[in-house]
């Protein structure tokens, strides 16, 4: 489907590229011209020919590759390519031949040759330069046609009398580029001539101008000249291996496309332009001219030709199918630059053009990995395979050979999987200081999500980040519900319900953060800067997500005692604002519930079978890392029974570890009962006299930003952690850092070396896919989490019979082992334990 766009749109995308030259080539660069083309060809990107002249000589010319994949004929100059768009400049030229003889008139209607033509208003004129208004013809046989009726010129003619589609504007009123206009053209070429537009091509134009190698041929054709035609075929290189990319059933039409021509024919054509040979100067000068619209403003396109640098360039580009080629004209310098190509590889355009303006040409690197059991992020069963990369993307999947001198590295048999997304990480505030983000990448992570929890930076400062200070990891963000809170309402009203003008200001904020590539929302709600938040302030931020096309993620109001209350809440503002829903770290915190999680499991289940689309991430720990007041969920810190009722149902206060506290830095690596034992008193009463010692210190230190204290906090039970890692819907997080609790180095390769390895809780494939894409998906991040072609090379090679974690709580910085090499943005960033040096990490936004 995506081919039968290539004809509006790729000489957009591809027009942007096309030469301009400043001078006439050097020897030099017409040396590194010749050099550059044989690497291409080398490394399977340029299959075709390249001509430069100037006044009318050859300076250059260069065939290489095939002409037909299945004869393998080699390719020439003078070998004939469907010169797709490039065909619209003799089209009209034919038309100007026809406006000579009196035949016809620029503004003359279309209905005055074709009676069935169902828009009245339109001239020949708006057809030659693209401002009919008409849709797409081939949208239109797509959805109308069946796939095996070869279309034509007459009936598509057919299908516009009966459809009558709506003008995508007023004819004349602006320009857009449209294919339908040319084949309306060879229609009424055909009218008023009494010929076929071949033969008439052959006599008004190949024949004067000696073109041995140009001729009219489409499908269906009845004619002579289609009768043993020499032709070249268009391919696709697709994993290494040859594929026909040539006519499809649209290519019995004639008018926008379909013309084929040699390079020296191309040269003869465009050299005839500078003579009257076929049509008059003064016929010339208008097909040369800028269009005028019904304004009065004019746009830079004449009859079938791109107009530039007033007027002193000519160009145009064709692409269909497996051909890219362009034309340019710099009348002003006299030279010519022909580009024909058939491989579906429009690199070619790019490196012409820098050469000859006498840049650096950038020719893409490849590299390859081969003998690899390829996990490729899906689920599916791995495969042995080779990986090609080509800069930083996945380029070719298959058995691959080596070009020469590509960079190999051989995979030794092990696992090759796309890096691990991190859902919930706070990584990023140990990048600054240690960009090679060693704690994350030796686990296989290549992408860290933040903002989680409520708390996020702009957008903009995480973009100016990027720019002063590289990283070896890729940074996805969302927008933190907390910080919007905070910036609004000021630090020290935050306990308290948003005011609706607050909400709307929110709302504002919010907004800008979403067009600027946040991912979406993320609230905190069980901590105090969003607690005191009610679920119509969240509603109305997810009805400006919605709008944006984001999501939700939510560390949840409750964990322990409102856990139920809490998954009802997020799924409520699923269905009422009709988004994705994640729910951060799931987990059952309170004793008395342990043992329930396919109960909650089913709620959400239950949900998605309503359309909630509600999903989770969670960890691999039965132990948490947070503040000590989330203890309290009634945030009443000095209440003694409350105290008591966390230590019985909230924590183990034998098995949690205080891992910072400021006012007392010797509490730091001692559980909540040591420390208890050491005051000689009740572990509940530590608790809350530990709270309040950080409240105090808080207050006498307002600049303190190293975070006061924190701890890891036994609460939950391994049967419900490896339930929730097993729903379908919940991909692996860490919610780790770079220092403090053990997720934040041993998370992902804890998951492949103790659930899947040892105690078998899971496949390989579907951990790899829990740790990939379905994290993407999740996220809705685009081209990541999935070996594919074309998706961003971040790739992880690891060994499955020794990867593990080894970081505890004595030794939360332990290196993971296993990981041997780590691919972020096609860049080696991690081998051998150490870094290589490469910081290839990106911002990613929303697409």
């Amino acid at each position: 489907m995506q081919n039968l766009y290539l004809k509006s749109l790729l000489f957009l995308i591809l027009g942007s590229i096309i030469l301009t030259s400043k001078a006439q080539p050097s020897h030099s660069q017409i040396v590194i011209l010749d050099s550059a083309l044989v690497k291409l060809h080398e490394k399977s990107m340029f299959n075709g020919v390249v001509l430069i002249a100037q006044d009318g000589k050859t300076l250059y010319k260069k065939a290489l590759g095939i002409a037909n994949i299945q004869t393998q004929e080699a390719l020439s100059v003078q070998s004939s390519f469907n010169l797709a768009s490039i065909s619209k400049q003799f089209v009209a030229m034919m038309t100007m031949i026809l406006q000579e003889q009196g035949k016809l008139q620029y503004d003359d209607k279309v209905q005055k040759f074709l009676p069935s033509f169902p828009y009245k208003h339109i001239s020949i004129r708006q057809l030659l330069t693209h401002t009919s208004g008409l849709p797409e013809y081939f949208d239109l046989a797509i959805r109308y046609n069946n796939t095996l009726d070869t279309l034509n010129n007459e009936k598509m003619l057919q299908l516009f009398s009966h459809l009558k589609p709506k003008l995508n504007f007023e004819s004349g009123s602006k320009w857009e580029y449209c294919n339908t206009g040319y084949i309306i053209l060879a229609l009424i070429i055909e009218k008023t001539s009494g010929m076929k537009i071949e033969d008439f091509f052959k006599k008004h134009i190949t024949q004067p101008l000696s073109l041995t190698n140009t001729y009219v041929y489409y499908l269906n054709m009845q004619s002579p000249l289609s009768v043993n035609i020499q032709r070249v075929y268009g391919f696709e290189r697709k994993n290494g291996k040859n594929y026909l990319n040539d006519l499809i059933r649209l290519d019995g039409v004639i008018g926008d496309g379909n013309i084929y021509s040699s390079a020296e024919d191309l040269l003869k054509w465009e050299q005839a332009l500078y003579t009257t040979k076929l049509v008059s100067a003064k016929t010339l000068k208008e097909a040369f001219s800028p269009v005028k619209l019904n304004n009065g403003k004019t746009y830079n396109y004449g009859f079938g030709w791109f107009i530039e640098k007033n007027g002193n360039i000519l160009n145009h580009t064709g692409s269909w199918v497996g051909f890219l080629n362009s034309i340019e004209r710099n009348l002003e310098k006299k030279t010519t630059v022909i580009i024909l190509t058939n491989s579906s590889n429009a690199s070619v355009r790019n490196i012409v053009k820098d050469i000859l303006e006498g840049k650096s040409a950038k020719i893409a690197s490849t590299q390859l990995i081969k003998n690899v059991q390829l996990i490729d992020g899906t689920g599916t069963p791995a495969r042995k395979e080779d990986i090609r990369l080509k800069d930083d993307k996945i380029w070719e999947i298959g058995n691959l050979e080596a070009f020469s001198n590509e960079t190999i590295t051989d995979g030794q048999g092990l696992v090759l999987s796309p890096g691990f997304i991190d859902s919930h990480s706070h990584h990023f505030g140990g990048l600054n200081k240690v960009p090679e983000a060693i704690p994350a990448v030796s686990q296989g992570i290549t992408t860290i999500v933040i903002g989680q929890d409520g708390g996020s930076y702009p957008m903009d400062t995480l973009k100016n980040f990027f720019k002063k200070h590289p990283v070896a990891i890729n940074v996805a963000s969302y927008t933190g519900h907390s910080t919007l809170r905070t910036e609004v309402m000021g630090t020290k009203s935050l306990y308290r319900t948003a005011k609706a003008a607050e909400v709307d200001k929110m709302k504002v904020l919010l907004q800008n953060e979403l067009k600027k590539g946040s991912l979406g929302l993320a609230t905190g709600l069980e901590y105090e800067s969003a607690f005191f938040s009610n679920r119509d302030e969240i509603l109305q931020l997810t009805d400006i997500v919605a709008q944006n096309g984001g999501r939700y993620m939510s560390h949840v109001r409750s964990e322990d005692i409102n856990l139920d209350e809490a998954i009802d809440e997020i799924i409520e503002i699923g269905r009422s604002s009709k988004i994705p829903v994640q729910i951060s770290h799931i987990k059952i915190a309170k004793k008395d519930q342990w043992g329930k999680s396919p109960q909650l499991l089913a709620k959400l289940q239950k949900a998605r079978a309503e359309g909630i689309n509600i999903t989770a991430d969670c960890y691999p720990y039965d132990f948490w890392n947070s503040t000590l007041r989330v203890l309290f969920p009634n945030r009443d810190y000095n209440n003694a029974a409350s105290a008591e009722f966390a230590v019985n149902q909230l924590f183990d206060p034998e098995k949690s570890v205080l891992v910072r506290f400021a006012p007392n830095k010797t509490y730091a690596g001692k559980t909540i009962s040591e420390i208890a034992k050491e005051r000689n008193e009740k572990p509940s009463q530590t608790l809350m006299d530990l709270i309040a010692i950080a409240a105090d210190f808080e207050e006498k230190n307002p600049d303190f930003d190293e975070g006061i204290e924190a701890i890891m906090g036994k609460s939950m039970d391994e049967n419900d952690v490896a339930k929730f890692l097993v729903w379908p819907h919940t991909n692996i997080c860490s919610d780790g850092s770079s220092s403090g609790h053990p997720r934040g180095h041993g998370t992902f390769t804890k998951i492949l070396g103790r659930y899947v390895r040892e105690q078998k809780l899971m496949p390989l494939e579907t951990a790899i896919y829990k740790m990939t894409g379905l994290s993407a998906e999740n996220l809705g991040i685009n081209n990541r989490g999935i070996i594919a072609n074309g998706n961003y090379a971040d790739l992880v090679l690891f060994n499955p019979d020794t990867v593990i974690d080894n970081a505890n709580i004595q030794n939360g910085k332990a290196l993971s082992t296993g990981i041997e090499k780590v691919w972020v943005n096609g860049e080696l960033v991690f081998q051998s334990q150490k870094s290589t040096g490469k910081y290839s990490g990106v911002l990613i936004k929303k697409q």
